[in-house]
């Protein structure tokens, strides 16, 4: 019995060794939570740093895309007609240059594995091919910090055969630039002909091709001027912004700004920009204001230096 009891006493002593108190278990559950507190910020600044290069690399493809456009027919695409413009087709095939009057989104389909799209599809009229091209949306065109891949429904007026039947327009997180002064490194039909690469007389690392463009996040899904007529837009807030204005980051607010003209981006740190050259450079939002409109400028002849 003795020696029972004593083996007893030393388990006893043992378990009492390993087990916790009721503090010990508290100040273990508080490091932990002091230690999720601390990983939390860090998984999400590496998600961010993620999908800030996934838009880096959306833009390199962007860029890519007009370079590819430029080689085949010597000149980059056009910022397309106004705002209501739809894809123009000729006995059934996409006009090019100065004949199409959608913009610039719309122009480089070819080049960024939207062949079918930009043809419109199966489409047996030009109306039906119209649809087809405005509806297709394409993840090269989003921002992953902003949203996913995004169309919006609506009775546009200039698709809409009837002027109240719906047409599904696909959604772009990005703009060239300048609006509605022909002074950018593309133009729309209306201030001349297409431009090409001899044309960026300022440079091709320091003209501004492509950019984030700012937005109100709060309006996503609802009808906003700046964001409706979707990738195939022409010389609209929908495709082309203006370096002349302050860049800003995103909003998410309930009233009517909405991100007019600016560009600008879901990232806390700046937003990201294509050059001619196909260059991509993440620019903060402090940037001076007289030199981000030397940049979006292709034939000043003002120095830019260093940015």
């Amino acid at each position: 019995m003795m020696r029972n009891s004593k083996q007893h006493e030393r388990r006893r002593a043992a378990a009492a060794r390993f087990a916790f108190t009721l503090v010990e278990l508290l100040v273990a559950i508080a490091v932990i939570g002091l230690l999720l507190a601390l990983l939390l910020p860090a998984v999400q600044m590496a998600r961010e740093a993620a999908r800030r290069t996934q838009c880096k690399n959306n833009l390199k493809q962007i860029g890519l895309a007009f370079q590819l456009h430029e080689d085949q027919w010597r000149l980059l695409p056009t910022a397309g007609g106004d705002w209501g413009s739809a894809p123009t087709y000729i006995n059934g095939q996409p006009a090019t240059g100065v004949k199409q009057m959608a913009g610039w989104g719309y122009q480089i389909l070819p080049y960024i594995d939207g062949q079918a799209a930009w043809k419109g599809g199966d489409g047996t009229t030009d109306n039906q091919r119209q649809r087809i091209a405005v509806g297709t949306a394409f993840p090269v065109f989003f921002c992953p910090s902003r949203r996913s891949p995004a169309t919006f429904t609506y009775s546009d007026g200039y698709i809409s055969q009837s002027g109240q039947d719906l047409v599904t327009h696909a959604l772009c997180d990005y703009a060239s630039n300048n609006l509605n002064d022909g002074t950018g490194a593309i133009q729309g039909i209306l201030f001349g002909s297409p431009l090409g690469i001899r044309d960026q007389l300022d440079g091709t690392s320091t003209t501004l091709l492509v950019a984030e463009k700012r937005m109100n996040r709060f309006w996503f899904g609802q009808s906003r001027s700046d964001d409706n007529e979707g990738y195939t837009g022409a010389d609209d807030w929908d495709m082309m912004r203006s370096a002349n204005l302050k860049p800003a980051p995103d909003t998410n607010e309930e009233t009517s700004e909405n991100g007019y003209g600016e560009f600008g981006s879901s990232h806390r740190s700046g937003f990201n920009v294509l050059f001619v050259d196909g260059s991509v450079r993440h620019l903060s939002y402090q940037i001076d204001q007289t030199l981000f409109s030397r940049l979006g400028t292709r034939n000043d002849g003002q120095p830019v230096g260093d940015f």
